[in-house]
């Protein structure tokens, strides 16, 4: 930090160091605000010696540390040592009682100065006038007892664990009316007693923890009470004509002040001279002050803009452009800081001046950060959507709601620092703050309805950027969010009217610091989809849609919920006590889990898991290729050291973690009795994986056929098997099914197999022939063993042929298929060669009852307007086909299927 005094008395040093600081070789320059009196030093809040009792320091306690200004440590001011002596109080503005609190010793606990480090801190939370200062810095030390208590409960660890495990070693305790060794009895009881001895202090620090921590607790609990109440306290009514005088006698005494301070610091000879000793500076400063602001930010959009244009187009211009773009805060910042140092290297601003000057800082930073949001969240550029994706005019409209939003947060600063609540009348506070209530309150509600009627167009057009799920659920999420900020807009301004001014204050500023942290996060969002897309060459519309960028913007987000909690007024001690609670873990049974377990378990876990990834990697290259199993084989062990290796690695994280799971043998046994019921056939498929890894009766690469379906097996995993059919489908298969059905395996132990090709000749031909023609084609295959030699069976007489089959045994039964192909095209060659005549079907049909067939037929055609003579069956006992009589005014056509007018089988039907 950049001390007041520093820039009122150093100009040229200020100077030098905001010329490095614009050249981009410095850093940025702070302010600290200044008290009421600038010289005259800050006078602390003390107690008299009755009032606030110091006890004696303990033997061994190091001495007592020097004062230090409570009103200092309450504006933000660290002390160089963690203990307050007496004079070291806090006061509030209400001017609450002081405390003393005392630094434990870090070498060792000593129980005597928490005891009285303990009673006053419950004398101070039994007296209600006790400051909140006063209970915070009491809180700091609490939480450094409780952390030191929280050390030594793990003290002489190592030892105890030593000791039980001798314990135990000498056996359970003999039951009653039992005895055991005099030996073993006495070193039993050394033991104990040791036990005893050691286990004291961890004790010990134990219960002045949870002292400590249930003490913490209670100032939180008093904090929390006070803060509410200050929330909902109700002023008087800034709608009251007859408060406005008290605010008016506000402004006027204030700006009396001011005047004051500025014509007295111009009559004294000594503040003249040293402003014209440094008016030199004062005006380079102000000239680069004056340039910085006005165009500097100009200049920088427009070179960002550059950056950003077609005629520099590349993966790194929006990441280029990005960063080029902060000096929009950064340049016109350090303006301001200028004519903050010049103006206080004049020595005419002092007082309530110097305070005056020293807001206008924070003022203009934060009017800065605004506008660069605005820029950044609705670009100007009509092809830049940002990350919201709205249209032009929609965007002109949000980016001055946005920087106006910008301008009433700096105005409030501001209006604290002249105006402070501790120095105004109750009446005057919410007039002074009404006006920004107001227009606060006007520009959300004005923001909130445009964002939520742009969403809302959006979602019902479907126009939304990337997914359609995604774009859906994120215009959900900025409705309600619209939403809200609009009940806050129409909520705020009716409490400010009642005289809840610290409950509207509570909810705009805060609503509106939320809304400029959520436009930093969809900045940085696609901040990272835009390094992502530079990193990894792809389509620039979908490069913030990546795995990788959306989880960086989730974690991004929960990492932002902290931020968002102290800005709605949580503080950071109740962050850290959450934090606190969640690095202690949470127990189950008698087992302590904690996150640094987790973490390193993740850590070893993951290393573990790699070492296993890559050893079947070396095994699956470079170790297996070079021995004598085959393919399944090396799936096989490739995959059993995987998973032993997965559970190695998952049994070793455990234990180096730290994770004692005898604690959950019980929970465990349930868990197993529940698995046995409700997931038995997951287990079984398992255990039926296993199996198969083992016994390996398939692998990858068979042939099988099981249940019906036939394939090639591709892979074995620890629950199902994925087969492969000859349609190119994917049936997944449970284990369970290849281990307890019967499973035919074609191709496990030998390639070789047996094809049999049917075959039928006509009656007419020579059986002795046939056989001898069938052999000769097999044996002239390539792929049929002649060993043993293929065989011509001659099976019987069929209806229509003599049935002969060819059985042979081919060399690899994959090809099972095109080798039938192929002899069958051999025997049809060769019987045309021959003359071995083909089999037909033939087939003579003769009807029992062809009259009755006749008279059924002539009754038709009589039905459809009159049948010409029923001609008699023929002589083979079939009915001969009438002929169609002509009329005049019907034309019956015959039917264009000459089986329509087939004669039906009325009778049984029955082939002769």
């Amino acid at each position: 930090m950049v001390r007041p005094g520093f820039l009122r008395s150093q100009p040229l040093a200020v100077l030098a160091f905001v010329l490095a600081l614009a050249s981009g070789i410095g850093a940025g320059a702070g302010y600290a605000q200044e008290g009421q009196g600038t010289d005259a030093p800050a006078s602390a809040e003390t107690q008299s010696p009755a009032e606030t009792p110091a006890p004696a320091e303990p033997q061994g306690q190091p001495p007592a540390e020097p004062a230090i200004d409570a009103a200092k440590v309450g504006a933000g001011a660290a002390p160089a040592t963690g203990g307050l002596s007496k004079s070291q109080t806090a006061g509030s503005t209400t001017g609450g009682k002081s405390i003393t609190v005392s630094t434990p010793d870090s070498a060792k606990v000593d129980y005597a100065a928490w005891e009285q480090m303990g009673q006053r801190a419950d004398r101070a939370l039994a007296d209600a006038n006790t400051s909140n200062n006063g209970l915070e810095l009491l809180r700091g030390q609490l939480v450094a007892w409780r952390t030191k208590f929280q050390t030594a409960q793990t003290a002489n660890s190592s030892r105890i664990t030593r000791l039980r495990d001798q314990i135990s070693a000498l056996g359970p305790v003999p039951a009653e009316g039992q005895s055991e060794a005099p030996e073993i009895a006495q070193r039993r009881r050394d033991l104990s007693e040791e036990l005893s001895r050691l286990e004291a202090p961890g004790r010990a620090a134990e219960e002045a923890y949870r002292r400590a921590n249930g003490l913490i607790a209670q100032i939180d609990a008093v904090l929390r009470d006070r803060q509410a109440k200050q929330l909902l306290k109700l002023w008087p009514s800034p709608a009251n004509p007859a408060n406005w005088e008290d605010a008016a006698i506000a402004v006027r005494d204030t700006g009396a002040t001011i005047w004051r301070d500025l014509t007295n610091n111009w009559q004294r000879a000594d503040r003249r001279a040293e402003m014209f000793d440094t008016l030199p500076v004062i005006g380079i400063l102000l000239v680069m002050a004056v340039v910085l602001i006005w165009r500097g930010r100009v200049w920088i959009e427009r070179f960002a803009n550059w950056l950003q244009g077609p005629s520099r187009s590349g993966r790194w211009s929006r990441v280029l452009a990005f960063i080029a773009s902060l000096g929009q805060i950064v340049v016109p910042s350090v303006g301001v800081i200028m004519v903050a140092v010049a103006a206080l290297a004049s020595k005419m601003f002092t007082g309530m001046a110097a305070s005056m000057v020293e807001g206008l800082v924070l003022t203009g930073i934060t009017l800065f950060t605004g506008i660069w949001l605005a820029a950044r969240v609705f670009p100007k550029h009509p092809d830049d959507g940002g990350p919201l994706g709205f249209p032009v005019q929609t965007r002109i409209e949000a980016r001055f709601h946005v920087q106006f939003m910008g301008l009433l947060l700096g105005l409030g600063s501001l209006e604290t620092a002249i105006f402070p609540p501790a120095q105004l009348s109750e009446a005057a506070v919410p007039v002074m703050s009404l006006p920004l209530q107001l227009l606060l309150s006007l520009t959300l509600w004005r923001f909130g309805h445009l964002v939520n009627r742009c969403a809302g167009q959006q979602a019902s057009d479907g126009s939304v950027a990337g997914a359609a799920d995604a774009g859906r659920f994120r215009l959900s999420l900025i409705q309600i969010i619209a939403k809200f900020v609009i009940a806050l807009a129409v909520v705020a301004p009716v409490l400010a009217l009642i005289g809840y001014s610290s409950a509207a204050s509570a909810l705009l500023f805060p609503a509106t610091a939320s809304l400029f942290l959520i436009g930093l996060l969809l900045i940085l969002v696609q901040l990272i989809g835009d390094l992502w897309g530079a990193v990894v060459p792809g389509d620039e519309d979908t490069a913030g849609q990546g795995l990788l960028p959306v989880l960086a913007g989730f974690l991004l987000t929960l990492v932002s919920l902290p931020v968002f909690a102290l800005i709605w007024g949580a503080r950071i001690e109740d962050l850290g006590e959450l934090w606190n609670r969640f690095a202690q873990g949470f127990t189950i049974g008698e087992t302590r889990i904690s996150p640094s377990n987790f973490v390193y378990f993740l850590i070893l876990f993951i290393i573990g898991y790699g070492a296993t990834r890559l050893f079947q990697s070396a095994l699956r290259s470079s170790i297996l290729p070079k021995t004598k199993l085959d393919q399944g084989g090396r799936n096989a062990i490739v995959s059993g050291t995987g998973y032993v290796g997965i559970f190695l690695a998952a049994l070793i994280a455990v234990s180096a973690a730290g994770i004692d799971l005898s604690g959950l043998a019980i929970v465990a046994s349930a868990l197993s009795v529940g698995i046995g019921f409700g997931l038995q056939n997951i287990v079984q498929n398992f255990v039926s994986g296993i199996i198969l890894l083992i016994e390996r009766p398939v692998s990858e690469g068979d042939w099988i056929e099981v249940g019906g379906v036939t394939g090639t097996v591709k892979s074995i995993s620890v629950r199902s098997t994925r087969i492969q059919t000859f349609d190119r489908s994917d049936v997944i298969v449970p284990n369970a099914d290849l281990v307890s059905q019967q499973v035919t395996n074609w191709t496990r132990f030998s390639l070789a197999g047996r094809v049999i090709v049917p075959v039928g000749v006509d009656y007419s031909s020579d059986t002795e022939q046939v056989a001898r023609i069938l052999r000769e084609i097999a044996e002239a295959h390539p792929l049929v063993v002649l060993e043993p030699p293929p065989s011509v069976a001659f099976m019987g007489l069929g209806a229509d042929a003599l049935n002969f089959e060819i059985r042979m045994i081919i060399r690899d039964v994959n090809f099972s298929l095109s080798v039938r192909t192929e002899v069958n095209h051999a025997i049809v060659r060769r019987f045309r060669e021959e003359g071995v005549a083909m089999p037909f079907s033939q087939r003579d049909i003769w009807l029992r009852n062809p009259e009755a067939v006749a008279e059924a037929l002539a009754g038709l055609r009589a039905a459809v307007g009159g049948a010409g003579p029923v001609a008699p069956a023929g002589g083979d006992g079939s009915a001969a086909r009438p002929q169609p009589r002509q009329r005049d005014d019907i034309q019956l056509d015959p039917p264009a299927d000459p089986r329509a007018d087939e004669i039906p089988d009325f009778d049984d039907g029955t082939e002769r």
